[in-house]
């Protein structure tokens, strides 16, 4: 939700070098991502990524609460698709900072704006304010995703990349062992704004530690003549289209809030600018899955909207149908962050790289298993300890199939064109969070169940309005899922085609080039 645009170095996409940002030197060569060269850098890193997860498992935590008491469980899904609209816009901004000034003050920025998003949310009177609060913070995390994507393709060879993408995984543990338990205490002793107000405090920790690592990294970079000079010349037509498909997804968000006929005024304006945007600022043929890269681009936003647009229902059902503490809905979904680092550990094994393309399959089917698992908990004789269990397969899932989803994004991207690929990966990942937690809102709201769970969370007792929305929106995200795995053997590129009296050994001709989507 994701990143833009790398350096301009002329490179082939079958360099082995591996692209900018490959270290020349054979220590380097020899060493992993904690060797001498790296180890402050991937620390900085692994840094950053602590932030951002402990900031997403404290909130999960807190929303619930948070949304009751400001009164607005009818914005609850709005609050989760706020944050990836304007990560979205961020995202593309970002990668085109990186690529003209380098990643760095792109990074420190989206730190600071993070946080202050984190302070207008803890200090919120109303769930607009607190919406607002959460716009802030995509803003700041749209700016730090990408720019730590091109940090990776910028600061480290080819054959490292699938162990960083490994830690940006095991960086979620710690936060997923103690986030839920930490911001569930707070909230019920402190109160949910603490949750929020106290994160701000941790990002001086990133702050120290990444920025020597990553002026030395730039140092390098610019010695080995591998930075391009330093330019504002942005790309002003892919931050138009990042506005368009911002704009438009907000509006079609509002639209699903009001849920009457004067809906399809917002909703019709909303859709006339996101999606000719959307098929300008993706790859083309990413919306009808062609072959390769675009299909790649195409996965992380499947994958990321149907597991988390899943995962933000869980909490706000575990405490309004299944009367569980918010500290106990939270840890609900630990398992899921620890073995989301252990699927992403498997996928980073030299052995499987041959099988890159079936890990991804696999990784999609169960995540599918998963949201259907932790459907059962609405069925009272069902003990919610089962969201745990189909939590820690959907965690393996996710964590082979995104980390797989990155690394293919990257082999497949021309050194020129790493940045605005990765940049193209994270809109895709914020556009399948918009419009799924989007539509699960919708679906939610329209079935009864907004009101039906404030009415259970004021001790009205439990309506069937609630547990029917909580169910559609789990079924069709699951079904979502399996459209992921029935498409992930498109990830393949199309064959070389062989001209027909060419000799052996000389070179295929190369497949027609992708027609633009709708063509």
């Amino acid at each position: 939700m994701t990143t833009a645009s790398s350096p301009r170095t002329g490179r082939r996409p079958d360099d082995p070098s591996g692209g900018p940002g490959t270290a020349a030197e054979p220590e380097a060569e020899a060493g992993g991502v904690l060797s001498g060269p790296y180890r402050a850098l991937t620390l900085g890193i692994v840094s950053v990524v602590l932030l951002i997860a402990f900031e997403a498992t404290a909130v999960n935590t807190a929303m619930p609460v948070a949304a009751q008491h400001l009164h607005g469980l009818g914005l609850y899904a709005l609050a989760f698709s706020g944050f990836f609209t304007t990560s979205l816009l961020a995202m593309v901004v970002s990668g085109e900072w990186c690529d003209r000034r380098g990643p760095m003050a792109p990074l420190f920025t989206g730190i600071a704006v993070f946080a202050a998003g984190l302070l207008v949310a803890g200090t919120a009177v109303g769930m607009w304010p607190f919406v607002a609060g959460r716009a802030v913070q995509g803003l700041g995390a749209g700016l730090v995703i990408v720019a730590l994507y091109v940090v990776v393709g910028r600061a480290y060879p080819e054959r490292l990349r699938p162990s960083v993408f490994a830690a940006f995984s095991a960086s979620w543990v710690l936060p997923s062992i103690v986030g839920p338990a930490v911001a569930g205490t707070v909230t019920e002793n402190l109160g949910w704004r603490w949750v929020f107000l106290a994160i701000p405090v941790l990002v001086l920790l990133p702050l120290a530690v990444m920025g020597p690592a990553l002026r030395r990294a730039e140092r390098a970079e610019r010695e080995r003549g591998d930075a391009p000079p330093p330019s504002w010349d942005l790309d002003r037509r892919r931050i138009r289209l990042a506005l368009a498909v911002s704009v438009g997804a907000g509006l079609l968000q509002y639209a699903g809030q009001r849920l009457d006929a004067l809906a399809l005024l917002p909703a019709a304006a909303g859709a006339a600018l996101l999606l000719p945007a959307v098929t300008r600022l993706l790859p083309p043929g990413t919306l009808r899955a062609a072959r390769g890269l675009p299909t790649v681009i195409l996965m992380r936003g499947v994958a990321a909207g149907a597991f988390f647009a899943a995962e933000a229902f869980i909490p706000l059902m575990l405490v309004t149908e299944r009367h569980l503490t918010p500290t106990l809905a939270g840890l609900s979904l630990t398992s899921g962050g620890l073995t989301w680092a252990l699927g992403s550990w498997l996928q980073g094994r030299p052995a499987a790289q041959r099988h890159r393309h079936a890990m991804i399959r696999a990784g999609f089917a169960l995540t599918a298993a998963a949201i259907a698992g932790a459907a059962l908990a609405l069925v009272p004789a069902v003990p919610p300890a089962v969201v745990a269990a189909a939590w820690a397969v959907g965690g393996i899932g996710m964590g082979m199939a995104v980390s797989s989803i990155s690394v293919l994004m990257m082999s497949l991207s021309a050194p020129d064109e790493a940045g605005a690929n990765s940049a193209s990966l994270q809109v895709c990942d914020a556009l399948g969070n918009i419009l799924l937690v989007g539509l699960a809102g919708v679906l939610f709201s329209a079935l009864g169940g907004a009101a039906q769970a404030a009415a259970t969370a004021g001790g009205a007792g439990a309506g069937t309005g609630s547990t029917g929305g909580f169910a559609v929106v789990f079924a069709v995200m699951t079904a979502v899922a399996l459209l992921g795995a029935a498409l992930s053997g498109r990830t393949r590129p199309a064959a070389a085609r062989t001209v027909p009296g060419t000799p052996a050994g000389a070179p295929a001709e190369p497949p027609p080039p992708e027609a633009p989507d709708g063509v």
